[in-house]
């Protein structure tokens, strides 16, 4: 990432872009000198391993780039422009505050975001890395957009819409809740 780059956006996503970056940067250290076999460890029964966590993640990024990419091609042909500042309305706040680590409350995922099998460990943070770099991407394609105005499903559940600054912004929470929860796995295996 390039400061004229960052310095170009709107202050909120260049937060969100930084976040991004900062979770890249993460995901590296709690893997580094990780084991195959540590990898791949559950700690206890009922809970994930490092290796699920960033799996998760990557399902959750492939998921919400083509809404994205969505949402802001609808903005580029309706011209919805705007520079912000963006919004989270109360049910945005509430489901970055309910994300947040350290977290008090579990969440069940659904099925499609839930890793079928253990992946590698240089594969998935390769795919990790390039997932951080195509949602920086889309961060930069953002700007110029009414993030407001423009709704897209969740990743989750496509019943439930928010804005596009709401999808921006929870995803590097979500990146954080999981990079938290892979760091604390990682202190329970020694």
């Amino acid at each position: 990432m390039t400061v004229a780059a960052t310095t170009a956006l709107p202050p909120q996503l260049a937060r969100i872009k930084q976040e991004l970056l900062d979770a890249r940067e993460r995901a590296r250290r709690v893997t580094t000198g990780l084991t195959d076999e540590l990898w791949g460890r559950r700690p206890s029964e009922g809970t994930w391993s490092i290796a699920e966590c960033l799996m998760h993640l990557n399902l959750t990024s492939e998921r919400a780039i083509p809404i994205i990419d969505e949402g802001i091609a609808r903005g580029r042909e309706q011209r919805i422009e705007g520079t912000g500042p963006f919004r989270t309305g109360l049910s945005g706040w509430t489901l970055l505050k309910l994300l947040e680590p350290p977290y008090r409350m579990k969440i069940k995922t659904s099925e499609p975001f839930v890793p079928a099998r253990i992946e590698p460990m240089a594969e998935t943070l390769e795919r990790f890395d390039y997932l951080q770099r195509e949602l920086q991407g889309r961060v930069d394609r953002a700007a110029g957009l009414d993030l407001n105005r423009l709704r897209v499903p969740s990743p989750f559940a496509q019943q439930v819409k928010y804005n596009l600054y709401v999808l921006l912004a929870v995803l590097p929470v979500h990146q954080r809740r999981h990079l938290w929860q892979a760091e604390q796995i990682r202190a329970t295996l020694g």
